[in-house]
């Protein structure tokens, strides 16, 4: 991955954080590694924790970002999760995956967020 390319996910995650906190959600990690994986944001409304998967793009050529979350990278997402719910996760809370699209295109900037996009695989 080029570094003009890391830093462009990078400001797509910056905008998906700040977009979630207008929301009223609580950013709790960034970036959360776990082995050679990571999850870009995970997040928190009352009880619930997202697992907030963040595809950015300059256009709209390749399609809707958020359509860019194939199985494999779903199972990888899975992994990571249960890493961080063994680690940090508490009784009561609920856990889903969600993806956020952010589409910056003639200087605007569009999100689309699908709240449980898919389930554990």
């Amino acid at each position: 991955m080029t570094q003009a390319t890391n830093a462009f996910g990078e400001l797509g995650e910056r905008i998906a954080a700040r977009w979630l906190e207008r929301s009223g959600w609580t950013i709790l990690a960034r970036r959360f590694r776990s082995g050679r994986r990571d999850i870009d944001l995970v997040a928190q409304l009352h009880d619930v924790i997202a697992f907030v998967e963040v595809k950015a793009r300059s256009g709209d050529e390749f399609g809707d970002p958020v359509e860019a979350v194939n199985h494999r990278k779903q199972r990888e997402l899975t992994k990571s999760a249960q890493t961080w719910i063994d680690r940090h996760g508490t009784a009561g809370e609920s856990y889903r995956f969600d993806v956020l699209g952010v589409l910056m295109k003639e200087r605007r900037v569009f999100i689309r967020h699908v709240p449980g996009a898919f389930i554990m695989a």
